[in-house]
């Protein structure tokens, strides 16, 4: 009897316990996040990650202590180039956005993801963790820091017209995110464009480009299968993005309110890069109306986009151009301690050693 009474004691305490440890975070101050993060609000990094793990996750595993105002670009006008400086102001919390969109003052955040350097997602979060560190080091010069890498499905080009090879593209005007798409672009005979996510369906619409790149699956969620007919399904990269934060802010953070967030963007994090696996082929499928494939995005039924699978020579033709143009011109763009630190961090990874010549 007496053994079941300290069983019945104990079978109570524990449930008084649950609703205390199942609280994350211990009363205080309300915490107020100012959020801006993906190109489209109808993209799956944003529906099925940014939104269920950020906006309404954090108040309810925060017990409302934290809360998180979240926006897509487009929602706050934006293009990208000036979210780093929206966050250095501290105008914004927490942003996201591609490296090579904001490596104009920071080369080296392009190094992760250089066209042609990576042929599988996996190796692109490997490189992507080798990096961080360095990164870092470079951003905090403009009180900012990544709590955060994921990629976007493989980087692919939309076109207008009919596209079943590299050199299909000669002399057309394509769309790029800057930095070394624009040398395998030029490499290839064709004419770099500078445009902002936001606006490029328009420019297909109305032919101010011919092709564009993006990722199969952001493609299909900005409805670009709309003003283009085919798809050339080159993986040039994963156009792999962070989430940075203001480094005062961060800092001056309480610090169990700083460790609930790290430990929530590392479930972002691990989120996205799993979606980044899962939507290349996904994306690729809802474009072309293949309705058994397209699982996350839009199966496209009206008019569906042809889709032309890589030939081995233009495989060969990336990778060769990443050894002869792409890593020399981002090395003369970045200068000696790049080529130091990729030597170092990327070089074992990529099977692909930097020297001068």
């Amino acid at each position: 009897m007496k053994r079941l009474r300290y069983a019945s004691l104990a079978t109570l305490m524990l449930a008084l316990a649950g609703p205390a440890s199942a609280q994350s975070l211990p009363a205080g101050p309300t915490v107020n996040i100012q959020a801006v993060t993906q190109v489209g609000p109808a993209l799956p990094q944003y529906t099925k990650v940014d939104i269920p793990l950020l906006r309404e996750g954090v108040p309810k595993k925060s017990g409302g202590r934290i809360n998180v105002t979240l926006a897509s670009w487009p929602e706050r006008n934006l293009t990208g180039p000036e979210i780093i400086r929206l966050v250095r102001s501290g105008q914004v919390d927490i942003g996201a956005v591609p490296l090579n969109t904001v490596s104009g003052e920071v080369p080296m955040l392009d190094m992760v993801d250089l066209a042609g350097l990576n042929p599988t997602v996996g190796q692109a979060r490997k490189v992507a963790q080798a990096l961080l560190p360095e990164l870092n080091k470079e951003l905090e010069r403009f009180n900012t820091r990544i709590v955060g890498m994921y990629p976007f499905a493989a980087q692919v080009f939309f076109c207008r017209d009919k596209v079943t090879s590299l050199a299909d593209l000669k002399g057309k005007r394509i769309r790029t995110g800057g930095g070394s798409s624009n040398t395998f672009v030029n490499s290839i005979g064709a004419q770099p464009t500078a445009i902002g996510f936001p606006e490029v369906y328009t420019a297909l619409e109305r032919g101010v480009v011919d092709c564009a790149i993006t990722g199969s699956s952001s493609g299909n969620g900005a409805r670009w299968y709309e003003v283009s007919q085919s798809q050339y399904a080159l993986p040039l990269f994963w156009s792999v993005s962070m989430y940075v934060v203001n480094l005062n802010w961060w800092n001056k953070l309480d610090p169990q309110v700083r460790a609930f967030l790290e430990t929530t963007m590392k479930e972002v994090e691990d989120a996205q890069w799993k979606l980044g696996e899962e939507t290349t082929e996904d994306g690729l499928a809802c474009n072309s109306g293949d309705k058994a494939g397209c699982k996350i995005g839009k199966v496209v039924e009206a008019k569906p986009m042809g889709l032309f699978r890589p030939v081995q020579a233009d495989q060969d033709v990336l990778r060769t151009t990443l050894t002869s143009a792409i890593l020399p011109q981002f090395m003369e763009r970045c200068g000696a301690r790049c080529v130091e630190v990729y030597n170092r961090a990327v070089a074992p990874i990529s099977g692909v050693a930097y020297q001068a010549k």
